[in-house]
């Protein structure tokens, strides 16, 4: 279907508007002779002569009268669904945003995070969800709102999706982590002592090694792993009441683990960066760009 050239909506309200094609055109800054070519193609398109002439002057038929009570309302329509939207109001916005984050993160920033929330937008609701895998299609279906997430490291070695945007929110270092009273809480392991130690992995989808099992590899060494879970707090867990060691990024535990100790490795293992990753239909949301904004300030380096 062919649609109709929708500017002439604008040359109908003001041809109704002003009723004459002289003051029209003004209005318009188009050339009298433009404006009455546009109001030729209106009569043809609507099937009526709209304006017709009464002494010196014009008068709008029945259908014209009819067109002037809906063409301004549906200008400001247009109008206003062009414009960029408003500023954001804080203080009334009632809307519920879900967060997909691996453990630890909630414990680590949540309160901080719902705090600044219930001050800023008190309307405003939080949702968590915990992430189990990196797969960013509830991202794409519009499910979730934020994750966070290691993008193209050894721990997470899978590509995000393309479409995926990302922002850096902190750099985080692996630390080991043992019971009070454990040998290795007793002074800095060596390398030796570090490998001999009985440890409990972290095994998730698509993350089957550690990055300091690859930083282990190139000199010949491997952990004893007698025990793998599936995240953060059940390997904490398993350290907090027994003797193996826990290797985790120690910013991102911060929440989970009061009470333990730990220790820096006794070898060189890269760092990683946590970034939050949203959709791009959601780039120029205000309230969701606000949201990502408190993240970064909380989370931020």
């Amino acid at each position: 279907m062919t649609l109709p050239d929708l500017n002439l909506l604008v040359t109908l309200d003001a041809l109704l508007s002003e009723g004459s094609v002289a003051r029209a055109a003004r209005r318009l800054r188009l050339s009298p002779s433009a404006t009455s070519r546009a109001l030729a193609r209106l009569r043809e398109v609507t099937g009526d002569p709209l304006l017709v002439r009464a002494g010196r002057g014009l008068v709008p038929t029945p259908r014209a009268r009819e067109l002037a009570a809906r063409v301004g309302p549906v200008l400001d329509e247009a109008t206003a669904m062009l414009r960029p939207l408003r500023d954001l109001d804080l203080g009334t916005l009632e809307r519920t945003f879900t967060l997909r984050c691996s453990e630890g993160f909630v414990e680590t920033f949540g309160p901080a995070l719902v705090g600044h929330v219930a001050a800023q937008a008190p309307g405003v609701r939080l949702s968590f969800m915990t992430k189990t895998d990196r797969d960013s299609a509830l991202l794409r279906e519009g499910s979730v709102d934020l994750e966070t997430g290691v993008v193209g490291d050894a721990a997470s070695p899978s590509p995000t999706s393309p479409e995926i945007k990302a922002r850096a929110l902190f750099r985080d270092r692996f630390v080991g982590v043992v019971r009070s009273g454990h040998p290795l809480a007793v002074r800095p392991p060596s390398l030796a002592d570090y490998v001999a130690a009985r440890h409990v992995g972290i095994a998730r989808r698509g993350a089957e090694r550690w990055p300091v099992d690859d930083a282990l590899g190139p000199l010949g060494l491997q952990r004893d792993v007698a025990v793998r879970v599936g995240g953060f707090a059940a390997a904490l867990a398993l350290a907090a009441a027994t003797d193996l060691a826990a290797t985790i990024p120690e910013r991102h535990t911060g929440g989970l683990r009061q009470g333990l100790h730990i220790f820096p490795l006794p070898l060189a293992v890269a760092p990683i960066t946590v970034s939050l990753l949203w959709h791009p239909r959601m780039d120029a949301d205000p309230a969701h760009r606000w949201l990502r904004g408190l993240v970064h300030d909380i989370c931020g380096d």
